[in-house]
C-alpha cells in the first residue's frame, strides 16, 4: 500500500488504531487483574507504577515517552519526525489502560483458575489489539519503534531484537521488583504465557484483519 493510499483513509485508520488501543489497554488492564505477571512490555510500566503510586497508565505514557527518546538518540540524523506521533499514540493507550482498570474494577478475582480465565482474556485481547493496531497501518507502538531503531544501528533481526527487548524488560522489572519490594512484582506465570500466546494471537487474527482492510480501506 502506497502513502497516497493510506492518505485517503485517514478518519478510518484513525478510528481502526484507537480501537486497537482500546482493545489492547482493557487487555493489559485484565493481566493487571489476574495478577499472575503482566506482559513483557507492561512490567517496567507495572513495577513503575508499584514504586512510585502512579498510575499504570501513567507510567506507561513515561515508559513509552522514554522510548522515543532512544529512538532519537539511536538514529539522530535518520530518525523519522512523524514517529513523534508515538507519543500521543502513548497518551491515548495509558488513558485507556487506567479507564479499562476502572470498568472492570468490580470483576470478582478469587482462586488460582479464576485468576487465570481473566489472564487468559487478557492474552486474547492484548493479540487482538495488536492485530487492530497493525491493520490501521499508521503509527507502531513506542517499544515496536526502538526495537526497529535498533535493528536500524545494529546487525540483528526484527524477531531475534524483539525477543531481546522484552526479556530486557522483563529482566529489568524482575530486578527492580526484588530491589524495591524484596519479592516479584507484575511478572509471573502470567507474563511467560503472555510472552508465548500474544504474538500468536495476532498471527491467527493477521488473515482476517488482511480481508478487513482490504474490504474497508481500500
Amino acid at each position: 500500500m502506497n502513502f497516497g493510499e493510506r492518505l485517503n483513509h485517514i478518519p478510518a485508520r484513525c478510528a481502526i488504531l484507537c480501537a486497537g488501543f482500546a482493545v489492547m489497554a482493557f487487555g493489559i488492564a485484565f493481566s493487571i487483574k489476574a495478577g499472575l505477571g503482566t506482559s513483557p512490555v507492561s512490567s517496567v510500566p507495572y513495577v513503575a507504577s508499584a514504586i512510585s503510586g502512579l498510575s499504570v497508565g501513567t507510567t506507561t505514557i513515561l515508559v513509552n515517552t522514554l522510548f522515543v527518546v532512544f529512538q532519537i538518540l539511536l538514529l539522530r540524523r535518520r530518525y523519522q519526525w512523524i514517529q513523534l506521533l508515538q507519543i500521543p499514540a502513548a497518551v491515548l493507550l495509558g488513558v485507556m489502560i487506567d479507564l479499562g482498570g476502572a470498568v472492570i474494577a468490580g470483576i470478582p478475582c478469587q482462586g488460582y483458575l479464576q485468576r487465570w480465565a481473566l489472564c487468559a482474556v487478557g492474552i486474547v485481547l492484548v493479540g487482538a489489539g495488536v492485530g487492530i493496531e497493525v491493520m490501521a497501518k499508521l503509527v507502531t507502538t513506542a517499544g515496536e519503534g526502538l526495537v526497529l531503531a535498533i535493528c536500524q544501528v545494529a546487525p540483528v533481526k526484527f524477531g531475534n531484537m524483539k525477543i531481546i527487548f522484552d526479556l530486557s524488560l522483563v529482566s529489568l522489572a524482575i530486578a527492580a521488583s526484588l530491589l524495591w519490594f524484596g519479592r516479584l512484582e507484575g511478572v509471573g506465570e502470567g507474563t511467560v504465557a503472555a510472552a508465548l500466546w500474544v504474538g500468536l494471537v495476532a498471527k491467527l487474527l493477521a488473515a482476517p484483519m488482511r480481508r478487513l482492510e482490504e474490504t474497508f480501506l481500500k
